[in-house]
C-alpha cells in the first residue's frame, strides 16, 4: 500500500475525495488547468494510481487520510466528492463535515436525486457550511477534457466555485458550459432532467435505427453512413455522431456488426425514472422520457418477453416502400420532431420544478451550458436560448416561432412514420408518445371532460363547466341534480 505524506497545511486550491475514473479524470482536469488539487481515496491504492501515471498532469497533494486531505486545502476549503451516491455519499459528507469550519464548501458532483441535495444542503447550513449539488455531465472523457456542470448551492459558494468550474468546463464560441443553477438542489435536479432528456434521445434514435434495420433490410454500416449525413444538418449532435461511429464498428472477435452481438437489455441507473417520477409529482407530461425509460424496462423484462414470442400475433401489414430515399427521408424528419418535443418537455419540466421549489432558474443559460462536454450537446441548442432570450416567461418551448415553423415542416414524415411502424408491428414508442403529446397539447378540447365527468360520477371529485363560474357535482345516484360546490 502506497504510503504519502502529510501534505503542506492550507495549500490546494481544491479537493477531490474519490479516485475511480470520474473523480480522477476530474481532479486531472483541475491540475491540468494550473489549479493546485488535493486528492484523497479511501482505498490508498487507488490515489497511488492517479500519481504514479498522471503527476505530470500538475499540482497534485496526495493524502492517505481525511483529516490530511481536508488539512491541505485553502480556506475556505473545496472538496468535492466523487462517491457512490446513496449511503456512501452520506458518510463521507459526515467526515467531511466534522473537519471542516464555517464557510467551508462540500461539492457532491455525481448524480444524487436532488431531494437527498436539498436534505443535505439544509443539515451543512446550520453548521455553517456549504453544501452544492453540482451536476457534470459528459462522462469520462467529458470529466477530464471539459463538461458541462450544473452547480446549484448558494451564490456565495458559486463565487468561489465559479472561477474553477468555468474554466475547467467545456466552453462553446468562448462562453463556459458552466453557470450557477439556482439554489440548493436545483444543480441536481436539472442534470437529472438532462438525462430524462438523454434517454429519449437515445432511445428515439435507436427506433430510427429499428426502422431502417427492419422496414429496409439496411446493414449497420449502411445506417451508420445515414447518421454521419444527418449529422451534418439540423440534427447534428453528439449522439447521432457517436451512433454513426458504433454502427461502423465491427466486433473484433465474430466480425459481425459490433451492435449485432450485443444482447438487446439496455440497463438504467435511476435518472430517468428519477425525471419520470418527479414530473408525475409536478403534474408535467414528459411522455418521450417516460416511454423511453419504460421501453429500457421492456428490454429488460426477459420473462414476459420470452412468454410472448410465438403467442402474441401482430397481425402486421406489409406495406410497400416504393421510394427508400424518401422514407429514410421521413426518418429525419420524424426523429427531429420527436427530439424537439422531448427537449420542450424537460425544460417544461425544470420551469415546473423552478417555481414549486422557489428556484430562479434560467432556462435560456440551461440550454446554453448544454452546447458542450454534456451527453445532449445538440446544434438546435442554440435556438432554445434564442427562444427563452426573447420570451423568458415562455410557456411551451414548441410555441417559439422558430420552432413551430421547423415542427410544421416535419408533421407530414412524422405522421406517415408512426402509421407506417403501427401497421407493419414495430414498436416507436417515442415516435409514437411524442407526436400523440403534440397533437394533445395543441387540441382546442380534450376528451379530459368525460374523465372529469367519470370522476364525478364514481367519486364526487367534482367539475367545472365551461360556461359557469365555480365548482360543480351531479348527484348521480338520486335526481342527477346539479349543485354548485362554492
Amino acid at each position: 500500500m502506497a504510503s504519502f505524506a502529510p501534505s503542506p497545511a492550507d495549500v490546494a486550491d481544491i479537493g477531490v475525495t474519490g479516485m475511480a475514473v470520474m473523480g480522477s479524470n476530474l481532479a486531472r482536469n483541475l491540475a491540468r488547468n494550473g489549479f493546485k488539487v488535493a486528492i484523497h481515496n479511501r482505498s490508498v491504492g487507488k490515489t497511488e494510481t492517479v500519481m504514479d501515471n498522471y503527476a505530470s498532469d500538475g499540482e497534485f497533494y496526495p493524502s492517505e487520510s481525511t483529516a490530511d486531505f481536508v488539512a491541505s486545502l485553502q480556506k475556505p476549503r473545496v472538496a468535492i466528492i466523487m462517491v457512490k451516491a446513496g449511503g456512501p455519499t452520506d458518510a463521507v459528507i459526515d467526515e467531511l463535515a466534522s473537519l471542516m469550519e464555517e464557510g467551508d464548501i462540500i461539492v457532491d458532483a455525481g448524480n444524487a436525486l436532488f431531494t437527498d441535495t436539498r436534505r443535505r444542503e439544509a443539515a451543512l447550513r446550520e453548521k455553517g457550511l456549504h453544501f452544492v449539488g453540482a451536476g457534470v455531465s459528459g462522462g469520462e472523457e467529458g470529466a477530464l477534457n471539459g463538461p458541462s456542470i450544473m452547480p446549484g448551492g448558494t451564490k456565495e459558494s458559486y463565487d468561489r466555485l465559479g472561477p474553477m468550474f468555468e474554466k475547467i468546463s467545456a466552453h462553446v464560441d468562448g462562453v463556459p458550459c458552466c453557470t450557477h443553477v439556482g439554489a440548493d438542489g436545483a444543480g441536481h435536479f436539472v442534470k437529472m432532467v438532462h438525462n430524462g432528456i438523454e434517454y429519449a434521445d437515445m432511445q428515439v434514435i435507436s427506433e430510427a435505427y429499428d426502422m431502417m434495420s427492419k422496414a429496409l433490410g439496411m446493414g449497420a454500416s449502411e445506417i451508420g453512413d445515414v447518421f454521419a449525413e444527418w449529422n451534418r444538418g439540423d440534427l447534428e449532435s453528439f449522439l447521432i455522431e457517436i451512433t454513426a461511429e458504433v454502427l461502423h464498428h465491427t466486433d473484433q472477435t465474430s466480425g459481425k456488426p459490433f451492435v449485432d452481438v450485443i444482447l438487446d437489455q439496455a440497463a438504467q441507473k435511476g435518472t430517468g425514472a428519477w425525471t419520470v417520477q418527479t414530473a408525475l409529482d409536478l403534474g408535467v407530461p414528459v411522455t418521450g422520457i417516460a416511454e423511453a425509460t419504460f421501453a429500457r424496462s421492456t428490454s429488460g423484462s426477459t420473462p414476459q418477453r420470452e412468454a410472448a414470442r410465438g403467442v402474441l400475433k401482430g397481425e402486421e401489414q406489409t406495406l410497400e416502400i416504393a421510394d427508400p430515399k424518401q422514407f429514410v427521408d421521413d426518418l429525419q424528419k420524424a426523429l427531429y420532431a420527436a427530439k424537439l418535443v422531448s427537449y420542450s418537455q424537460g425544460f417544461d419540466e425544470i420551469a415546473a420544478g423552478a417555481k414549486e421549489y422557489g428556484w430562479d432558474i434560467d432556462l435560456g443559460a440551461m440550454a446554453r451550458i448544454w452546447r458542450g462536454g454534456c451527453i445532449i450537446r445538440a446544434r438546435f441548442l442554440n435556438r432554445i436560448t434564442e427562444a427563452y432570450e426573447r420570451n423568458a416567461n415562455l410557456p411551451l418551448l414548441l410555441a417559439d416561432e422558430y420552432f413551430t415553423t421547423e415542427i410544421a415542416k416535419c408533421i407530414p414524415a412524422w405522421r406517415r412514420i408512426v402509421a407506417f411502424a403501427a401497421a407493419s408491428g414495430y414498436p416507436v414508442p417515442v415516435f409514437s408518445s411524442t407526436l400523440s403529446y403534440y397533437d394533445a397539447v395543441r387540441s382546442e378540447r380534450l376528451p379530459a371532460a368525460l374523465v372529469q365527468a367519470q370522476r364525478d360520477y364514481f367519486g364526487a371529485h367534482t367539475y367545472k363547466r365551461v360556461d359557469a363560474e365555480g365548482t360543480f357535482h351531479v348527484e348521480w345516484t338520486q335526481d342527477r341534480r346539479e349543485t354548485k360546490q362554492d
